[in-house]
């Protein structure tokens, strides 16, 4: 895994652009009326966005060559596994607030938006400390260790999206109103702006996704150290995971093993970086031990179903919140 970055200033800023351009068509054409998205339009788009990302993958090996390229790939992969862990908490916000399915694209569009430019911070963060501090990348990989570790042992319990302490103080701060008003962020009534509970929806869906990328940003430094690489394959992940939610909602609890898998990838590539200094092990390598146990968890799933799953409690709280 070389230091040296095959990101020059023009494609990063090309990347950007398309990334920008991907999303104006998204929500200013194909998704300009807020609408419940189905499961055919969901499978569409899901496969429109893993396409780009493989064909970015492709030039990535032309241009790269086939070291870079399986980074990319490897990346990739890791994300969009982490990413499952994303659409089930999108889940318990959504039904938490009782938020009508007309909306939740446009929720996840803003909070998407949000998670790139936070995922690129850390991941600029990330690299710099890397690259002045060598030590860090065992701390990341004990980190990854003991996360993957805590997620094996962890069972289905309350989750409470009202605790976070972001979304909390955000709630404390800002004045809002009850009751959704359309798919508006913000209304003006009496002269005064208020937020309304879309708006709260989001900081909740901003606040989880930085828990999230705490995770998963150095999960993909075991792979690859390039910054491009490691940004590139975050952002490719992350722009499928709102076709991904719709498309996986329904099935979602018939992957009860999915959770383990997710877990010993994370304590894989945790000790994976902590050895790094005694043994590099190929890409090519970590990318089928990761395909391995996540196919073999779903595997696993779907022959041993479960009887009776623990469902994930919300407190009883209205669909709306108080002004």
């Amino acid at each position: 895994m070389g230091m040296e970055s095959v990101g020059t200033p023009v494609l990063w800023i090309g990347f950007i652009l398309c990334v920008l351009a991907m999303l104006g068509l998204d929500l200013g054409v194909f998704h300009r009326q807020a609408h419940e998205v189905r499961l055919r339009e969901a499978l569409i788009w899901t496969a429109i966005w893993m396409l780009l990302a493989l064909l970015f993958n492709a030039g990535v090996y032309f241009w790269f060559g086939p070291e870079r390229a399986l980074e990319f790939l490897t990346g990739y992969v890791i994300e969009k596994a982490l990413s499952v862990d994303n659409i089930f908490v999108f889940l318990v916000i959504f039904s938490y607030f009782a938020v009508p399915a007309a909306l939740q694209h446009r929720v996840l569009f803003w909070g998407i938006v949000g998670a790139l430019i936070m995922r690129a911070i850390f991941i600029f963060l990330g690299a710099a400390l890397l690259q002045k501090f060598h030590w860090v990348i065992y701390v990341f990989g004990a980190f990854l260790v003991f996360t993957g570790v805590k997620l094996l042992l962890q069972r289905g319990g309350e989750m409470h999206p009202e605790r976070n302490p972001l979304f909390r103080l955000f709630q404390r701060l800002v004045p809002s109103v009850s009751g959704y008003r359309g798919s508006h962020f913000s209304v003006v009534e009496n002269g005064k702006r208020y937020a309304t509970p879309l708006l709260l929806v989001l900081v909740a869906v901003e606040a989880t996704d930085i828990v999230f990328a705490v995770d998963s940003i150095p999960a993909i430094f075991a792979v690859t150290r390039d910054p491009f690489i490691v940004f590139t394959s975050n952002i490719f992940a992350i722009l499928g995971l709102r076709a991904l939610y719709f498309a996986l909602t329904g099935v979602m609890g018939k992957f009860h093993y999915l959770r383990v898998g997710l877990a010993l990838v994370l304590a894989f590539v945790g000790a994976k970086m902590m050895l790094t200094d005694l043994y590099k092990l190929p890409v090519v390598v970590s990318l089928t031990v990761v395909v391995v146990l996540l196919a073999g968890s779903v595997v696993a799933s779907l022959i041993r179903p479960q009887l009776a799953l623990p469902s994930a409690h919300v407190a009883d709280q209205p669909a709306v919140l108080k002004s």
